[in-house]
C-alpha cells in the first residue's frame, strides 16, 4: 500500500510538473505538403547568410523565403537526409547514395554539383547520409558504412570499426560515434578515441552542444541526457527522463544561454533550461502538425523551426506577441483581464480562470510557469473584473459577485453587470456604481463587505459604458444607438435628478457608435470620426484639442491609457498605440499598429489591458493575447529584402534569375554593375518578379513598394503583394528597384535588378539599315512612279484636249450640219413653195383654159374666135415651157446632192419626163399633184410610175420611193 501510495505521488508530481508549462505559447505557423508541395518528411534544416531557409525533403532541397517556395530534386530524385551551408554560400547535401552541394549558375539559378564521381567505383554505392559537417573547409559526410571527407577536390573515406551512429561538429572540433569504439574526435586526418566508456556500445548519440566551457551536452536516442567533460561521460538526471524513454530525443539544439530545444519521435518538441527543468512542450494541443519531430533549428532571429515528420513548423519563441489559452479543451473568447494577488484573471465566455502558480510578476508574464483552472461558481458570461477596495469584483451575466480565494461571493442576482464605477473621494470607496442591463445599481461597502442597495431610480437604459464625474455628480454613459448620457444624481447616489441626452446635434459626429472612457483625467468620445470632448462652456461635444489631430477622423471603438500615459486604440479590429515616449522628426509621438492582431480582437467587446511595457493582455476571439510590448520594439531587426525568381514568358517559359547574385563567381548580396541579362522579345513579352523578407515571424508587418526605371515614372504603392508582372516592354534597358517597410515605419534598401530588352531582328541597326535601303528605294520607285503618272496625266490631258477639239470640231460640223440642214430645209420650203407655185399656177392655167373655153362657146363667140386660139396657143406654150423645169431641176439638185444627175448617171437611158416623175416623187408628191405638174391625167401618170420602176430595174416588193430615197441622202 505505502509502494502504491509513493507511485500515485510521483504520478501526480510528475504530471504537475509536465502541465508547468509557460503561460504564453508563441505564434506557430503550419507549412503542410501541400504548402511547399514537396515530399512530407523534412530530415534536416540550414539558413544561409541572407536567411533563406533549407530543409532535406524527401523529394530533394527545399528552400523558403518568407513567401515563396522552391524545390530542388538531386538526379536520382532520391532522399536530402542532411545538409550543411559554407561561408561561400555552397549547400553541401547528403542523400541516398548522393553527396555533393548545390551553388547557383551565371543565371543566379541553384544547380546541383554531384562530388560522386571523385570516388573510387568501388566506393560509389553507400547507404543515406545522415549529417553533413564542415571544418575548416573540409566537408565530411556520414553514412553508416563510412565517412567521406571532401578536401581540396578529392575525398578520402574513413571506415567505421563497426558501423557511424553520429557526427557532428563542436567548438570548432569533429565528433563521431562508432559502435565499437565510442566517441572519437579527427585530429591531425585521423579519428581517435575520446571516450570508449561500456556506454557507449549501448546508447546512440543524436546531439552534442555547448552546455559551459569546457562541457558539453549530450543528447541520446533513448537514454536521456549526458554531460561531457574532459572526455568523461557523466549521466545527467532530469524530470523528463520518463519522458525521453518514451518520446525518444531524435535532435536538440540551443535556443539561449539558457534554454535548449529537445525534438522527440512522438512527444514534440521540449523546451528546458541547463538544470534540466522543463520550460515548456510543444506537441499536438499546442498547434503543431505532427508530435514526430526529424529536425530542431534556430534560426537568426532566435526562433524555432521544426523539421517533421508530415509538415514543417515555424514557432515564433522569440516574438513579443503570445497566445494565453486560458481553456486549452475549448477556444473560448475573452473580454477581461486582471492581475490579482498574483494570479492572473482572465474572464471568459465561458467563466472566470486564473492561474494557479504565478510565484512571480516582473519581466514578462507569459514565460512563466503557471496552468488556469476555472473558478468555481463562475459559469457563464464574465463582462468586467475590478478591484476595488483591495477586492476584485467580477461583472457576469448572473449579477455582480465578490472573488475569493476559496470561492466566490454574491454581491446580487441582478441580471446582467457590465462594470463598477467608485464614486468616492477617499482610499476606501463606500459607493460603488454598477452599470448593468436595465440601467445602474448602487453598491455599498460595508464592514469589509460589498452590499446591494438597489437600482438607482430614474433610468432604465443598458449602460455598457458608464465614468463617474465627481465634480458633477453624474454619470457619463454612452448607449450605441442612442447617443451619450449626461446622468445627474442626487447627493446620496440613490436617484437621478436629471438627464440630458446629446446627439448629432450637439456636435457629435453622430448619434450611433461613441464610446465614452477617461485618458488623460479626461472624459472623452470615441466616434465615428475620431476623438471628441464636451465643452461645458458651450456645452457641446467638439473634436479633441489634445487627441483629435492624432488619430484625425478614423473611427474608433475603444482607448485605454497605459501607466506610462500612452493610449491604446482599436480601430476597426486593427489594435494600435499611439506612443508619447517614442517622438519621430515630425511629432513628439509616434503611432504603431500591430497587423499580428488585426481581426483577431473581440468585434464590439474590445478589451485592453496595459500592466506595463512588458505585459499588455489584449482580449481576443480564442484566448487572450500577450504582448511585450519592450521586445517588439527590440525586435524589430533591420530589413531585408531578398528578390525572388525573376521569370520571363512569352512563346515558353523560363527563369532567367534565380535569386542569387553572383559577383566574379562569389555570392553577393547586389547584382554586378558590369552584368545585365538580355532577353529576345520576340519570344519573351511578360517579365514576372518575386520579392520577400526573411523576417519570417513579421511576414504580417512588412509592405513593398516597386519601380522600373526606364518604364514606371513613380515607385508603386505600398503594398503586401510580393508580385508583379510587366507586359509588352519595348525593346531597352530596365531596371526593377524594389524595397520593403515593417508596421514601424523602417524601410530596407532597394534591391534592384537590370535587364535589357532586346529588339527583334526586324529591329536591329542592320534592320534598320536595310529599311533605310528600302525606303529610299521606295521613294525613288514613288519619285517614277510620280513622274510615270505625271506624264500619264499630261498624255490623257493632252487626249482630254484633243477630246475637247474634236468635240468642238464636231460641235463646229454640227453647227454646220444644223445649218446646211437648215439650209436645205430652208431651200426645201422654197422649193415646196416653187412646186406649190408651179402646182397653183397649172391649176390657174387649167381654170383659165375652162373659163376660155366656157368664152368660146357664148354667143358671139365666133366674131372672136381667132381670139380665143391666141390665147389657148399662149396658154399651152406657158405650159410647155421648159424654163421653169429647168431652174427647178438646178435648184433640185442643189438641195438633194446631185439627186437628178446620179439617176442620170445610174440610168443614162432615162427621159426628162421620167427624171420630172423621179424628182417629184422625191419630194412625195401625190399622184394628182404630179399630174397637174406634168399636164397628163393620174392615169398617165400611173403608167409613168410603172414605165419608170421597169426601167430602173426595180423589183415589185420594193417601194419606189423608199428606192429614190436610198439613191442619195
Amino acid at each position: 500500500m505505502k509502494v502504491l501510495c509513493i507511485a500515485l505521488f510521483l504520478f501526480f508530481f510528475s504530471t504537475y510538473l509536465k502541465g508547468q508549462n509557460q503561460i504564453g505559447s508563441p505564434q506557430i505557423i503550419n507549412y503542410s505538403n501541400l504548402s511547399y508541395k514537396a515530399g512530407t518528411q523534412n530530415w534536416d534544416t540550414g539558413q544561409d547568410q541572407r536567411g533563406v531557409m533549407y530543409f532535406g525533403n524527401n523529394e530533394g532541397l527545399l528552400t523558403f523565403d518568407g513567401r515563396f517556395w522552391n524545390l530542388y530534386p538531386l538526379p536520382n530524385r532520391t532522399v536530402v537526409r542532411s545538409l550543411e551551408i559554407d561561408k561561400n554560400g555552397r549547400i553541401y547535401i547528403g542523400g541516398q547514395d548522393e553527396i555533393g552541394y548545390f551553388f547557383p549558375d551565371e543565371h543566379g539559378k541553384l544547380k546541383y554539383n554531384s562530388l560522386k564521381e571523385l570516388l573510387p567505383d568501388t566506393e560509389r554505392q553507400f547507404a543515406d547520409v545522415w549529417d553533413v559537417r564542415i571544418l575548416n573547409g573540409q566537408v565530411f559526410f556520414r553514412s553508416l558504412n563510412k565517412i567521406l571527407q571532401f578536401k581540396d577536390g578529392a575525398i578520402s573515406i574513413y571506415k567505421p570499426q563497426q558501423v557511424w551512429l553520429f557526427m557532428a561538429k563542436v567548438k570548432n572540433r569533429l565528433y563521431a560515434q562508432d559502435r565499437s569504439k565510442g566517441l572519437l574526435i579527427f585530429s591531425n586526418g585521423s579519428w581517435e578515441v575520446l571516450n570508449n566508456d561500456p556506454v557507449m556500445k549501448l546508447i546512440t548519440i543524436t546531439s552534442m552542444l555547448e552546455y559551459s566551457f569546457d562541457t558539453f551536452l549530450v543528447t541520446t536516442l533513448k537514454h536521456g541526457l549526458f554531460l561531457l567533460k574532459d572526455g568523461n561521460l557523466i549521466q545527467k538526471k532530469t524530470s523528463l527522463d520518463e519522458d525521453f524513454i518514451n518520446d525518444r530525443i531524435y535532435s536538440a539544439t540551443i535556443v539561449n544561454n539558457d534554454w535548449y530545444a529537445l525534438g522527440t519521435t512522438s512527444g514534440g518538441v521540449l523546451i528546458m533550461d541547463r538544470n534540466g527543468k522543463l520550460i515548456q512542450r510543444y506537441s499536438f494541443p499546442e498547434g503543431l502538425q505532427k508530435n514526430n519531430i526529424r529536425s530542431v533549428f534556430i534560426d537568426n532571429n532566435k526562433n524555432l523551426w521544426l523539421g517533421l515528420d508530415d509538415g514543417i513548423d515555424f514557432m515564433a519563441i522569440n516574438s513579443a506577441i503570445k497566445h494565453i489559452y486560458p481553456n486549452k479543451n475549448v477556444q473560448v473568447t475573452s473580454y477581461a483581464v486582471q492581475l490579482f494577488n498574483k494570479r492572473l484573471y482572465i474572464g471568459t465566455s465561458n467563466g472566470l480562470f486564473r492561474s494557479t502558480v504565478i510565484t512571480s510578476l516582473e519581466n514578462d508574464i507569459s514565460l512563466l510557469p503557471g496552468s488556469f483552472e476555472p473558478v468555481p461558481n463562475t459559469k457563464g458570461q464574465v463582462w468586467g473584473l475590478g478591484v476595488i477596495n483591495n477586492s476584485l469584483l467580477l461583472a457576469h451575466e448572473d449579477g455582480a459577485f465578490n472573488i475569493k480565494e476559496n470561492g466566490v461571493e454574491k454581491i446580487y442576482a441582478t441580471p446582467g453587470t457590465w462594470l463598477f464605477n467608485p464614486v468616492s473621494e477617499y482610499q476606501t470607496n463606500k459607493n460603488i456604481i454598477a452599470g448593468t442591463y436595465n440601467g445602474l445599481s448602487k453598491i455599498v461597502y460595508e464592514s469589509g463587505k460589498f452590499i446591494d442597495k438597489g437600482r438607482i431610480r430614474g433610468i432604465d437604459d443598458p449602460l455598457r459604458f458608464a465614468l463617474y464625474e465627481r465634480s458633477e455628480n453624474a454619470i457619463w454613459a454612452s448607449h450605441p444607438y442612442h447617443g451619450i448620457y449626461k446622468i445627474e444624481l442626487s447627493a446620496n447616489f440613490d436617484s437621478m435628478t436629471k438627464k440630458t441626452l446629446f446627439t448629432k446635434k450637439d456636435g457629435l459626429p453622430s448619434t450611433l457608435y461613441n464610446y465614452i472612457f477617461r485618458i488623460k483625467n479626461r472624459i472623452v468620445i470615441a466616434t465615428e470620426k475620431g476623438i471628441y470632448e464636451y465643452q461645458r462652456k458651450t456645452n457641446r461635444f467638439i473634436k479633441s484639442p489634445q487627441l483629435y489631430d492624432i488619430v484625425k477622423d478614423i473611427s474608433i471603438q475603444y482607448l485605454k491609457e497605459d501607466p506610462a500615459g500612452n493610449i491604446w486604440f482599436v480601430t476597426n479590429k486593427e489594435v494600435g498605440i499611439i506612443d508619447f515616449n517614442q517622438s519621430n522628426s515630425e511629432k513628439p509621438y509616434s503611432v504603431v499598429y500591430f497587423p499580428e492582431l488585426t481581426s483577431k480582437v473581440v468585434g464590439g467587446f474590445e478589451a485592453i489591458y496595459p500592466v506595463d511595457d512588458n505585459n499588455v493582455f489584449i482580449g481576443a476571439t480564442k484566448g487572450v493575447f500577450h504582448l511585450n510590448y519592450q521586445k517588439y520594439q527590440q525586435n524589430i531587426s533591420k530589413l531585408n529584402l531578398l528578390l525572388g525568381e525573376v521569370r520571363a514568358s512569352g512563346k515558353g517559359d523560363t527563369v532567367i534569375f534565380g535569386g542569387y547574385f553572383l559577383n566574379k563567381g562569389k555570392l553577393a548580396f547586389s547584382q554586378d554593375s558590369e552584368t545585365h541579362t538580355a532577353i529576345p522579345s520576340t519570344s519573351y513579352n511578360t517579365i514576372h518578379f518575386e520579392y520577400s523578407s526573411t523576417l519570417y515571424e513579421q511576414q504580417n508587418n512588412i509592405e513593398f513598394s516597386y519601380q522600373l526605371e526606364g518604364f514606371d515614372k513613380d515607385w508603386s504603392t505600398w503594398s503586401e503583394r510580393s508580385e508583379k508582372d510587366y507586359t509588352n516592354l519595348s525593346p531597352g534597358k530596365y531596371t526593377f528597384h524594389v524595397r520593403a517597410r515593417n508596421n514601424l515605419g523602417n524601410s530596407s534598401q532597394p534591391v534592384s535588378y537590370t535587364f535589357e530588352i532586346l529588339p527583334a531582328w526586324y529591329q536591329s541597326k542592320l534592320s534598320y539599315f536595310i529599311y533605310f535601303l528600302i525606303l529610299l528605294g521606295i521613294i525613288r520607285l514613288i519619285v517614277k512612279w510620280q513622274q510615270k503618272r505625271h506624264l500619264k496625266e499630261q498624255e490623257k490631258l493632252k487626249y482630254l484636249h484633243q477630246l475637247e477639239v474634236e468635240r468642238n470640231e464636231n460641235e463646229i460640223v454640227k453647227l454646220k450640219n444644223e445649218k446646211l440642214e437648215a439650209d436645205v430645209n430652208f431651200k426645201n420650203k422654197e422649193l415646196a413653195s416653187t412646186t406649190m407655185h408651179l402646182v397653183q399656177r397649172g391649176k390657174v392655167l387649167t381654170k383659165i383654159k375652162e373659163v376660155v373655153s366656157k368664152l368660146e362657146e357664148m354667143p358671139n363667140a365666133e366674131n372672136r374666135s381667132s381670139d380665143f386660139k391666141q390665147i389657148f396657143k399662149l396658154l399651152n406654150e406657158v405650159e410647155k415651157r421648159d424654163a421653169d423645169w429647168d431652174q427647178f431641176a438646178i435648184h433640185f439638185d442643189h438641195v438633194h446632192s446631185n439627186f437628178l444627175s446620179e439617176i442620170k448617171e445610174k440610168h443614162p437611158n432615162i427621159t426628162a419626163n421620167e427624171l420630172k416623175l423621179c424628182a417629184y416623187l422625191k419630194m412625195n408628191l401625190s399622184s394628182k399633184e404630179v399630174a397637174q405638174l406634168m399636164s397628163i391625167t393620174i392615169r398617165a401618170v400611173e403608167v409613168s410610175r410603172y414605165r419608170l420602176r421597169k426601167k430602173l430595174n426595180i423589183s415589185s416588193d420594193v417601194n419606189l420611193f423608199d428606192y429614190l430615197m436610198q439613191t442619195t441622202h
